[in-house]
């Protein structure tokens, strides 16, 4: 047999694309080497470039599409081939969602759960301009003036965008009439090299059916010149801003928002309606980013709870409360756990505003379960959760929090997941300690990207002879 000839670095092949993976590369093999290729699409005959070479496969960059694919359609966007954000922007739809369901598959395939069944995505039809947030890093251009945008792929670079396809169509201006402001009153902005500079990130939020916007500026420092100024300009142009802060963020950290925020003008929050309940959302309150795909997915997990109006429902990494609130009047009880302070607090208003009376929000961690059961159990009397709705953070939950669930005497977890990889991890630890898991239903809420949300029910099947009550 021919001793495999080694890929160097530079060197041009032409090859059949045959498949493509989440973070949008299509692959190839040479001579039994895979070759992940940027700018490919599955079906693709295209000429490569070698740039990096690893000790089991390469990467290569498209330079040249000899043979279109039949997937591939206009990506409509001028930056999308530096900026990496949007890794399906040249996959029809329909591919898109196929690789997606394989995506589910597959992260339960590799640890070893073969036999799961995922039903077909759900989306709620948009493809773009879906977003409700966005953060947008300001650095200085080359040319000396302002740039806005998004980083590169892999870098620090700016790339000059202020209408991102997937955004909300209202934040281009505001953020243009920014720049301008920054640009006529000399505003500094923030070099990472020299840790100086004033403006670092402009950050918005919508409540897409209220149509109030939130403006946050994130300084490295702790005012803004000509802030009177500034408030006029932004809420005379546009009045749908109704909530203005400065966010304090002089640390040397690729986390954008600070831990302090001064409020300038307006609300310290905006609100949205979510699943016929009224949010208010606040700078650091996570919101499902696609409004329209989670009321999809919070219908669903509706669904799987089951809920008659008499159980305790206990919602684990409750944030504003937004899951649990969406089902509470089917529900008992309703106790959630949240470890941001100003989440739980921003909760129990939500909760009050909506009329909902039997809720309850308390701040704690919730991988710590038997401390945050203790503290509930003081305020609330002695409880046992019959569902638990677990929406835990990408790299998901601990086992010992997974243990607990049985020991506590829940008979239903509903689970969020926003990583298919360890929601099959916490699957394959909840399958041995005697959970039944449901099908697996996968949402698009982050369309164009290669992200994918999933929800699944688990219910109690057996319990270990240890188990007590905590």
């Amino acid at each position: 047999m021919r001793e495999r000839e080694a890929l160097k670095k530079n060197d041009v092949y032409e090859v059949n694309i045959t498949d493509m993976n989440f973070l949008g590369f299509g692959i190839a093999k040479v001579d039994g080497c895979v070759l992940f290729v940027s700018g490919a699409v599955t079906g693709d005959l295209v000429r490569v470039r070698v740039i990096k070479v690893c000790r089991t496969y390469a990467v290569a960059r498209t330079e040249n599409i000899l043979t279109p694919s039949p997937h591939r359609i206009p990506d409509g966007c001028a930056v999308s081939a530096s900026c990496g954000g949007c890794a399906f922007r040249s996959v029809d739809y329909a591919y898109e969602r196929a690789l997606k369901e394989a995506s589910v598959r597959q992260s339960f395939v590799r640890q070893g759960l073969r036999d799961v069944d995922v039903a077909p995505l759900t989306s709620d039809g948009r493809t773009d301009r879906y977003r409700n947030k966005a953060q947008y890093p300001v650095r200085r251009a080359a040319d000396g003036g302002i740039a806005v945008g998004f980083f590169a792929a892999k870098s620090h670079r700016v790339l000059p965008c202020t209408d991102c396809a997937l955004q909300n169509p209202a934040f281009a201006p505001i953020v243009e009439e920014i720049r301008a402001f920054a640009q006529e009153t000399n505003l500094t902005v923030y070099d990472e090299e020299t840790k100086s500079g004033l403006l670092r990130h402009i950050y918005l939020r919508i409540g897409e059916a209220t149509g109030e916007i939130m403006l946050c500026l994130v300084l490295c420092g702790a005012s803004l010149p000509r802030a009177d100024d500034f408030v006029h300009r932004i809420q005379t142009r546009f009045p749908a801003v109704v909530s203005i802060f400065l966010n304090r963020n002089e640390d040397d950290t690729n986390v954008v928002l600070g831990k302090d925020f001064t409020l300038l003008s307006g609300k310290p929050y905006i609100e949205d309606i979510l699943c016929g309940v009224r949010l208010r959302i606040t700078p650091q309150s996570f919101y499902q980013v696609n409004r329209g795909a989670a009321e999809l997915l919070y219908g669903k997990a509706a669904e799987l709870a089951a809920l008659t109006g008499r159980e305790t429902l206990l919602d684990l990494y409750c944030g504003i409360g937004s899951i649990g609130l969406s089902m509470a009047k089917h529900a008992g009880r309703l106790i959630g756990i949240e470890t941001v302070a100003s989440a739980v607090a921003c909760a129990g208003e939500n909760a009050a505003q909506n009329g909902i009376t039997h809720a309850a929000f308390y701040c704690g961690d919730a991988s710590d379960t038997q401390a945050l059961l203790k503290d509930a159990k003081a305020a609330e009397g002695d409880f046992v959760p019959d569902v638990v709705v677990l929406d835990p953070p990408r790299k998901g939950c601990t086992e010992r929090l997974l243990a607990d669930l049985g020991k506590m005497g829940a008979k239903k977890i509903v689970y969020f997941s926003c990583n298919p990889e360890t929601l099959a991890r916490d699957a394959k630890f909840l399958l041995s300690d005697g959970w039944k898991m449901n099908t697996i239903y996968p949402f698009d809420l982050f369309c164009r990207t290669g992200h994918v949300e999933c929800c699944t029910s688990f219910e109690k099947i057996y319990r270990r002879h240890y188990e007590t009550s905590l």
